[in-house]
């Protein structure tokens, strides 16, 4: 997550002050779409830019499948896979509630009724997924984030891949070799990661599951 302007609260699981909606037109998928968002949660303004770029970057998703958006914010890379593939089953999980709450209203706005928002501890520890997305958390800190991704990364089916966005100046080049060792030592020879690309400042990170 790159924006200067977020809240040092959207971290928080109830982020202090009014929430103060508001509404934005915003483009997803090739549509213009109103979303609203809030105060205390990350990009309050509209798609930030490494989520921009990542939607720029990566391959169209499958038309069907079981996805997860880690840190869903207020919508933006789970709506998108909500309007490109309306036969998958979504999950987007998010520490936030209020961007939580934004991210289920903005679905249900756009009709989208695949997509369910849960907090992490209510995923199922058995659920599985074809496909991750996300633009995770960096300014957490380090240990949470490593604690974050051998969370749900492992958590890939095989043949599964996982797409995540770094700003390259909050460590994308040293996360890489991290999630390559960190997912050997736990499930030898099970994953492969690799930068997939690169725009404007940010990596986007693969991660692919072969056992």
């Amino acid at each position: 997550m790159d924006s200067a302007r977020d809240s040092p609260h959207y971290f928080s699981a109830e982020p202090a002050g009014p929430e103060q909606r508001r509404r934005l037109e915003v483009t997803l998928a090739g549509r213009s779409v109103t979303v609203e968002t809030a105060p205390s949660i990350f990009s309050p303004d509209g798609v930030d830019k490494g989520t921009a770029a990542m939607l720029r970057t990566v391959p169209e998703p499958p038309s069907s499948g079981a996805f997860l958006d880690i840190g869903c914010g207020w919508g933006p890379l789970a709506l998108t896979l909500g309007l490109l593939s309306p036969e998958a089953e979504i999950t987007a999980v998010e520490v936030n509630d209020r961007a939580a709450r934004l991210c289920r209203d903005n679905a249900a706005r756009l009709e989208l009724r695949h997509i369910s928002v849960q907090r992490p501890e209510e995923v199922p520890p058995e659920r599985t997924f074809d496909l991750i997305w996300s633009n995770p958390p960096i300014r957490v800190g380090k240990e949470a984030l490593h604690a974050l991704l051998l969370t749900w990364l492992p958590r890939l089916v095989p043949g599964g891949e996982a797409y995540l966005v770094v700003q390259k100046n909050l460590g994308a080049d040293s996360l890489l070799p991290w999630i390559e060792k960190a997912l050997e030592e736990r499930h030898p020879g099970a994953f492969t990661a690799s930068r997939f690309g690169t725009e404007k400042g940010f990596r986007i990170l693969r991660v692919q599951r072969t056992l």
